[in-house]
């Protein structure tokens, strides 16, 4: 048992509850960053999980503070642990890599090769027909797995270097074309695991 000594030590005190602090605080801002992206995903009937448990840490945290306000250790360490609460939920929901996004890419020239390549390589591709400022152009449209994202880009970068092209999250795709051996999307186990999350 923790005796009343120890509690009041320097080392505690300067050691011990910062540290505490700094992990709590960082627990609870992580929960906040996946609650909002899982909600801007439509995944919603987890969000008030996270919330319960992240709200619940934060007052464990604010509470300690508001007790050792003599403490300046604690003041950096409820700070440095929002930093990285922060920083920690981004390198998540980078792993995660939840969700699809749309990849708009306009061609002036051979458009031919890297929409062969994308169905190729079973990418769902429609393309446009448009006109830019100087020229006709052609519009391909492909919506990939977030983790895909990067494997795309190559290959544009890869056949035709000089054409524009932009990404944008989106919240639903129904049905589509997707590469052969693809992973269910992360998305789906979330919303099987909490079967209303998808959006209505």
């Amino acid at each position: 048992m923790i005796s009343k000594d120890f509690l009041s030590s320097d080392l505690f005190n300067w050691c011990i509850l910062p540290l505490l602090i700094f992990l709590a605080r960082m627990c609870d801002v992580t929960l906040a960053t996946l609650r909002n992206i899982l909600l801007s995903k439509s995944v919603k009937y987890i969000v008030p999980f996270l919330g319960f448990f992240e709200v619940l840490i934060w007052l464990i945290a604010i509470s300690q503070i508001m007790k050792n306000l003599q403490n300046p250790a604690c003041f950096f360490a409820y700070a440095g642990g929002y930093s990285m609460g922060i920083f920690v939920g981004i390198k998540i929901e980078e792993r995660l890599a939840l969700g699809m996004q749309v990849i708009r890419i306009i061609i002036q020239k051979d458009p031919d090769r890297l929409i062969a390549a994308l169905v190729d390589k079973n990418f769902g591709v429609t393309t446009i027909d448009g006109h830019g400022s100087k020229s006709p152009v052609k519009i391909i449209l492909t919506v990939v797995k977030r983790k895909d994202i990067k494997f795309v880009q190559s290959l544009i970068e890869e056949i035709n270097p000089t054409s524009f092209y932009s990404i944008e999250d989106i919240r639903v795709a129904n049905y589509g074309v997707f590469p052969q051996g693809a992973t269910q999307s992360k998305l789906n186990y979330f919303n099987k695991m909490f079967p209303y999350g998808g959006s209505k």
